[in-house]
């Protein structure tokens, strides 16, 4: 049976980016005497993912790390890269443990409401916004909605549009046969043919780690393909005959330019993937993520629209201008990504990829990204 219900936030998909949200609600007592309601047809009660994110102090998520890394290598064909991460700890939180945390403080909180449903459509009327699910039909003053626009499409000829698309395979090992304390960010040697593809290895102790197998390419591959290359990396680079597959997990990250922002309204904000928050040129998306949603509690404090300044133009513009390079060049990618590991420091690199560095941090790194296709798709992006 459906019922009308009112709420004065609502926020669509109990993912990264609407638990986070959440969680900054709650956590400041602006928002104690608002009810909030969270609304999603999956119980997100399995762990579907690894998230992995560096940091330089202990947060909030210090609880539930799953494992940290001081050091870490990218491996080309020409060369290994050893980095050593100082002042950063690169951290891997299970998507699960997070899950886990988060609904179990927003439970404490009784103006917070998980509903189970599927939501259909999401239209502004008047001083509300109407929300019509499967079950049932809500109103609010302010909706954040993660969902993807309709409109986006990775074919369309007006964006740039990359998939970062993956497989991997948690794998358990009778002997030592991880180095735990490195993980392995990016390893050239194992290609798909001319294309931008890298093998991620994140070991969680010397006899677990978690092998993954990345395409940053326009057209998606089956499941057989990224199954045949993991097993070719743990054989002939990883030497290990005998394993056990504890879990897999897939995903497909949209790496775009496509302009998410275009669909914030004054009582609708769009979050997460559907809003633009992975990093175009790398897709990252957990720390951001972090600093969207404190923007957004910001902005509503302060009476302004919550969208607000959620995103910086200057890297837009550079994400885009990497998309480019990736779309008309995709076996450039190993070229670039050594480029960037091998003639910046770890702190430029990250506080680059953080979206904090100065213009001086942006022009060493784009310096030593200097090239003819650089040069091209810049000019072509302007």
């Amino acid at each position: 049976m459906s019922h009308s219900s009112h709420f004065d936030y609502i926020i669509i998909g109990t993912g990264l980016a609407g638990l986070q949200l959440a969680l900054k609600m709650a956590s400041d007592v602006f928002f104690d005497d608002k009810q909030i309601a969270l609304i999603d047809y999956s119980k997100k009660n399995t762990n579907d993912k690894t998230w992995s994110f560096w940091e330089t102090e202990a947060s909030q998520w210090s609880n539930i790390i799953h494992k940290s890394w001081r050091k870490a290598s990218v491996i080309t064909s020409q060369k290994t890269i050893d980095l050593q991460l100082k002042p950063y700890v690169y951290k891997s939180i299970r998507s699960i443990d997070f899950y886990n945390k988060a609904t179990s403080k927003l439970k404490k909180h009784s103006n917070f409401h998980f509903i189970i449903d599927r939501v259909n459509s999401v239209k502004e009327e008047n001083e509300s916004v109407i929300i019509t699910a499967k079950q049932n039909t809500f109103t609010a003053s302010h909706v954040f909605d993660s969902r993807v626009p309709e409109s986006f499409s990775l074919n369309s000829k007006h964006n740039i549009s990359i998939n970062q698309h993956f497989k991997g395979w948690i794998i358990k090992t009778d002997f030592g046969a991880f180095d735990d304390s490195k993980l392995i960010m990016m390893d050239y040697r194992l290609k798909d043919g001319n294309q931008t593809t890298f093998t991620y290895v994140l070991p969680f102790s010397k006899t677990e780690a978690l092998v993954e197998f990345t395409y940053f390419t326009e057209q998606l591959v089956n499941e057989e393909t990224y199954d045949k290359f993991i097993k070719t990396y743990i054989k002939e680079y990883l030497n290990i005959d005998n394993y056990t597959i504890a879990e897999t997990e897939t995903g497909i990250i949209p790496m775009t330019n496509f302009p998410f922002e275009k669909y914030h309204t004054k009582r609708i904000t769009k979050i997460g993937t559907g809003g633009g928050w992975v990093k175009g040129s790398t897709g990252y998306s957990f720390k951001h993520t972090e600093k969207k949603t404190t923007k957004i509690v910001e902005n509503i404090k302060a009476n302004k629209t919550p969208s607000n300044h959620l995103i910086k133009r200057k890297y837009k513009f550079y994400d885009k201008v990497f998309l480019k390079v990736l779309k008309d060049e995709n076996g450039k990618g190993e070229w670039i990504f050594q480029q960037f590991y091998a003639k910046n420091s770890v702190k430029t690199m990250f506080k680059f990829l953080d979206e904090e560095s100065t213009f001086f941090e942006d022009l060493k790194i784009m310096s030593s990204l200097f090239s003819l296709s650089f040069i091209k798709a810049f000019f072509r992006t302007l």
